[in-house]
């Protein structure tokens, strides 16, 4: 068997571009995957373009070589969009591996551990405060609204879900859009009450047992982590999820508060995740497959296991996305939860052959060679990203 084309797709998306790889053989057999960053779709398409032409021709069965001939031969852009890029050429060779032998992808790495995954309702509110418009929803202008959306989850069976702060307003805003003044990471007055106010009329709504949490990406430096983390230690979070490089910074924001604190997601490799590890910087570990690829976040969740962490797989794009997510839970034992997207653009069931099974908040996992759905090209096509 032999490559004879790497083709990508970027895909109009709720919030930036969805990012999907093609790679055709001789033998009729194509794999797909979802990858990579939407808001660098030029950059992720010129990547992959450069990447593969050290494969064409080549078997791709082979993916663990290729995989490791591809970050040894970028060595001088190391990490970062490139590693993004080479994670969408090295899922779709596992979905070719597997489909060869006609098996699921997760029974070529010694599973499955489990039959059915648990998962969050993520960008609750979010999405619904920041692209009304796009998914044809109302506003939200009040915290009435607010109670209408998050009632959502519950009606649905999740028992968990994760949202942002948003700022009130006429109508409300996410906190991503603006309204926090100059980009100091600084936690203003405002802000601060305005989290608290929301987790309060949240924590009303859903009542004890809803498991929430809260995700302020970047947005902070470590001393406003620890104000917010204590100052929403009475809504008893699931945890309280941050975007920061810092792994000792991480540590003193954990050992400041009795809330959890997630962290991890902008980590790329094993190796870049040893301090946070050797520190015990959080509790639970973020990690994202289609940002780094199958084997490196294999390897980050063996190395969370020797540190008696959980991982939560970071999950928000579309359903191929969720496939080779189940796939990854389902060839690793620590899994705290993991991340799902309830809510995207109304094209997002045409993009894919087979939808995710989800029922409750729960996910079966595939049983389908490869990943377990194919992509629907001319759908792909029909709604190719226009910036």
């Amino acid at each position: 068997m032999k490559i004879t084309s790497v083709e990508t797709f970027a895909v109009e998306g709720l919030n930036q571009p969805l990012m999907f790889c093609a790679i055709k053989t001789d033998e009729g057999i194509v794999g797909y995957s979802e990858f990579g960053e939407g808001r660098l779709a030029h950059g992720m398409k010129g990547l992959v373009r450069d990447l593969s032409t050290q494969l064409l021709g080549e078997d791709p069965r082979a993916v663990e070589a290729h995989y490791i001939q591809m970050v040894r031969s970028t060595r001088m852009a190391y990490g970062g969009a490139t590693w993004q890029a080479i994670a969408g050429i090295e899922l779709a060779l596992w979905d070719i591996k597997a489909k060869a032998l006609e098996i699921p992808v997760y029974e070529l790495l010694g599973g499955p551990t489990r039959s059915h995954q648990r998962v969050y309702w993520s960008h609750m509110l979010t999405y619904q405060v920041r692209a009304y418009q796009k998914l044809g929803t109302k506003a939200v202008r009040s915290y009435d609204d607010i109670r209408e959306v998050v009632a959502q989850a519950s009606e649905m069976g999740y028992d968990t879900f994760k949202t942002n702060i948003q700022l009130p307003g006429d109508p409300f805003m996410n906190l991503a859009q603006g309204r926090s003044g100059p980009h100091d990471q600084t936690l203003t007055t405002e802000i601060l009450n305005a989290a608290v106010k929301q987790m309060e009329v949240i924590r009303d709504e859903v009542g004890s047992d809803m498991g929430i949490c809260l995700d302020v990406n970047e947005h902070f430096k470590a001393d406003g982590h620890i104000r917010l983390a204590q100052a929403l230690e009475p809504f008893n979070l699931t945890w309280l999820e941050l975007d920061n490089l810092d792994a000792p910074s991480a540590r003193m924001v954990k050992d400041a508060t009795t809330t959890p604190i997630c962290t991890g997601e902008q980590r790329l490799g094993p190796t870049s995740y040893r301090d946070l590890f050797e520190l015990r910087a959080m509790d639970v570990c973020k990690v994202d497959v289609q940002w780094q690829g199958l084997i490196p976040a294999r390897r980050v969740a063996n190395m969370a296991e020797v540190y008696d962490i959980n991982i939560a797989p970071h999950n928000f794009n579309g359903h191929l996305s969720t496939f080779q997510t189940m796939n990854f839970c389902a060839s690793v034992t620590n899994i705290k939860i993991s991340e799902s997207d309830p809510v995207q653009v109304p094209w997002r069931d045409e993009l894919v052959t087979n939808l995710p099974d989800i029922d409750q908040g729960i996910v079966s996992i595939p049983q389908g060679p490869g990943w377990g759905t194919d992509l629907n090209e001319t759908a792909l096509k029909k709604y190719a990203a226009k910036n």
